[in-house]
């Protein structure tokens, strides 16, 4: 166990890993996928060059499938990216890899058209989702994953993001969110991140803090911009960097933190940032699934809060 984060791994019985913890960076943006198209290829290479060209290795087709990711899958991705108007792109380790620990998602969307498949999806935004192991974090220390994630970012223009701490695995299988539920209310810090689901529903809406809690317009606006967000924040180690194009981070400490309710580390620079972005606090309407009911998820929701 790192100091800052559990070790969380439990394991198929047919020996490899299905659920563990793991490091989520994802962007919310509320433009059209053909205006950010290139900013997404952008920040895809840019995570390519940081992990290696080996990192990633099979990606999901249209039928649901998983192929190889060779040259010719390269190309079929790219020709989605820039040809498609509903690209959907799901990229993962490479068959060798028994645990999933790299990974990038992408959901585009016509936003701003007559779309009829969005009619009655007011709050959909195009998502850019990246996936690292702890162990990246342990190899290169906290202020080279800011660094990349500022790199990713740089390109997107996002109305929110976030970076941190998350489990990771295959939670639609059964009985999977009953082992996510006996550590998350643990760790507060372990998001549950669903992006592709989120991508349809969280509109200008945030889903809480995070290490890395990037914030756009019209939100960071509203909040009277990065100097007015500084001044109301006091958490040793919490700072807030303006970025170009009206946008900005906040970077809670030097490390992602878990925290550790049982030990009484229960993150409270994180919850001084969750009492201000409260009013935009995204509230999901239905729970996971039995196993994570309506009343523990909006617990859990509200974990830096009550």
């Amino acid at each position: 166990m790192s100091g800052h984060y559990p070790r969380i791994r439990v394991y198929h019985p047919a020996g490899h890993i299905i659920l563990r913890d793991s490091l989520s960076l994802c962007f919310y943006i509320r433009h059209p996928h053909q205006e950010i198209v290139r900013g997404v290829l952008q920040s895809l290479e840019t995570y390519l060059n940081a992990v290696g060209p080996g990192a990633l290795g099979r990606y999901v087709e249209h039928s649901g499938y998983t192929q190889l990711l060779d040259d010719t899958g390269w190309k079929e991705i790219r020709r989605e990216l820039l040809e498609d108007e509903w690209p959907g792109v799901r990229l993962y380790d490479d068959y060798s890899n028994l645990e999933d620990q790299y990974g990038f998602d992408y959901s585009g969307k016509p936003l701003g058209t007559p779309a009829p498949s969005l009619n009655g999806e007011p709050n959909a935004s195009c998502m850019v989702g990246f996936w690292l192991p702890t162990e990246y974090l342990e190899e290169h220390g906290p202020n080279r994953l800011r660094e990349l994630a500022l790199q990713l970012a740089a390109p997107l223009p996002f109305c929110f993001g976030q970076v941190g701490l998350a489990f990771r695995g295959e939670l639609s299988l059964i009985g999977m969110l009953r082992k996510v539920r006996e550590h998350c209310f643990r760790y507060p810090g372990l998001d549950i991140p669903k992006p592709s689901w989120h991508s349809w529903k969280l509109g200008f809406r945030v889903r809480g803090p995070s290490w890395l809690t990037f914030l756009g317009q019209p939100i960071l606006g509203e909040l009277g911009g990065a100097s007015s967000l500084r001044s109301r924040l006091s958490s040793p180690g919490t700072t807030v960097q303006e970025l170009e194009g009206e946008r900005a981070v906040v970077t809670l400490g030097p490390w992602p933190e878990a925290g550790d309710t049982e030990q009484g580390h229960t993150l409270p620079a994180y919850r001084e940032l969750a009492r201000i972005l409260e009013p935009w606090l995204y509230h999901e309407e239905r729970g996971f699934d039995p196993d994570f009911p309506p009343e523990d998820l909006r617990r859990w929701e509200r974990r830096f809060l009550d």
